[in-house]
């Protein structure tokens, strides 16, 4: 599937502006991660893009996000490893990812909210003036944006073989690459 068509079967499901922002960040992401793990990119933006889906459908219980996903995405003819990945991204399910494209989502979730937060506390509030440095201060500060799960966060070391800083700055200017989308 083109990402133009999995773009609309999004929008179908997804109409909050900050979620829909949520998933082009993700996307790029991975995106940039395919990149840099051997991935196939469109495959891993794609899952991405579409990793939270569900996220209106289930109304906010975390009991039933990822598994919905991945109904809706059998149903829209996506493949098992990305509906597999989005059941796995949720950690409540307690469900281990086991693909390099999961592991990734796995970790890139939560990571995308601290890199909006530490745009948003810059003067500028521009993402094109944060630095990896900065990023890395503020996933030190456990009071700063504590919905990102600092622990999901740092298995990028086990599940990707990244240190943080590396995990950050492939994230980190990826996103900068769509930084106009995400009005940033």
């Amino acid at each position: 599937m083109d990402r133009e068509s999995a773009l609309s079967i999004l929008r179908l499901y997804l109409t909050n502006h900050n979620l829909i922002k949520h998933s082009l960040a993700t996307e790029a992401c991975m995106k940039g991660l395919a990149s840099r793990l051997g991935g196939d990119e469109l495959k891993w933006g794609l899952c991405g893009l579409l990793h939270d889906i569900d996220y209106e459908v289930v109304r906010g219980n975390m009991k039933m996000h990822g598994i919905e996903g991945a109904r809706i995405l059998k149903e829209h003819g996506f493949d098992e490893e990305i509906c597999n990945a989005v059941l796995s991204h949720n950690d409540v399910h307690g469900i281990s990812p086991y693909s390099l494209m999961a592991k990734a989502l796995f970790c890139v979730d939560p990571l995308t909210g601290l890199i909006v937060a530490a745009t948003l506390v810059l003067p500028s509030k521009s993402i094109n003036d944060l630095k990896c440095e900065n990023l890395l201060n503020r996933f030190k500060e456990k009071n700063f944006a504590k919905g990102a799960k600092r622990e999901i966060i740092s298995k990028c070391k086990e599940y990707l073989d990244m240190d943080l800083y590396e995990f950050f700055s492939i994230c980190l200017e990826a996103t900068k690459l769509i930084g106009k989308d995400l009005g940033l």
